[in-house]
C-alpha cells in the first residue's frame, strides 16, 4: 500500500480495513462487514465450509507496535491482521496466537490488555522482526480456508 496524505488515526485505520476487504475480495473470498464496530470485528469471512471467521485488522504508520488491545476471549474462529505502512507488512494471527507471542500489561492504565512489537531495529533502521517472520503474509489464505 502506498503511503498517502497525513491523515487521523482512526481514517487510517478505516483505511487499512478497506484496504484489506479489497484484497480478500481480489482473492475471491466472500466477505461481510459488520454494521456496528463494537465488537472488535471489522470483516467477516465466510469459509468454503460455511463457517464464519471473524477479523480485526489494526495498523500503525510507523514502526509495528501494536499496544493496549483488548482480548478477554481467545477463540478458534478469530483473527487479527495486522499491518504496518513503514514496513508494508501484513502479519496474520490467529487469537490463540495473539495471546500466546503478545505481552499483556501487568500495571498501570492499559492493565490486562496485550501488546506485540513485530519490528526491531538494524543499525537504526526499522525492520521486521524475524521472529515473526512465520505470520508474515502477502496473501489471506490463512483466514479464507
Amino acid at each position: 500500500m502506498a503511503k498517502t496524505i497525513k491523515r487521523s488515526k482512526a481514517a487510517f485505520g478505516k483505511q487499512v480495513e478497506l484496504y484489506v476487504k479489497a484484497l480478500l475480495l481480489k482473492e475471491g473470498a466472500d466477505v461481510y462487514t459488520p454494521e456496528v464496530d463494537d465488537k472488535a470485528i471489522d470483516i467477516l469471512v465466510k469459509t468454503p465450509t460455511n463457517h464464519f471467521n471473524e477479523i480485526q485488522v489494526k495498523a500503525v504508520t510507523n514502526g509495528a507496535l501494536f499496544a493496549a488491545i483488548s482480548h478477554n476471549k481467545p477463540r478458534n474462529n478469530y483473527w487479527f491482521i495486522f499491518y504496518s505502512e513503514e514496513l508494508d507488512v501484513f502479519w496474520i494471527l490467529s487469537s490463540q496466537e495473539f495471546v500466546a507471542e503478545a505481552s499483556q500489561n501487568k500495571k498501570g492504565k492499559h492493565i490486562g490488555k496485550y501488546s506485540i512489537q513485530f519490528h526491531s531495529k538494524s543499525n537504526g533502521t526499522v525492520v521486521a522482526n524475524p521472529k515473526y517472520s512465520k505470520y508474515e503474509v502477502t496473501n489471506f489464505r490463512r483466514i479464507t480456508m
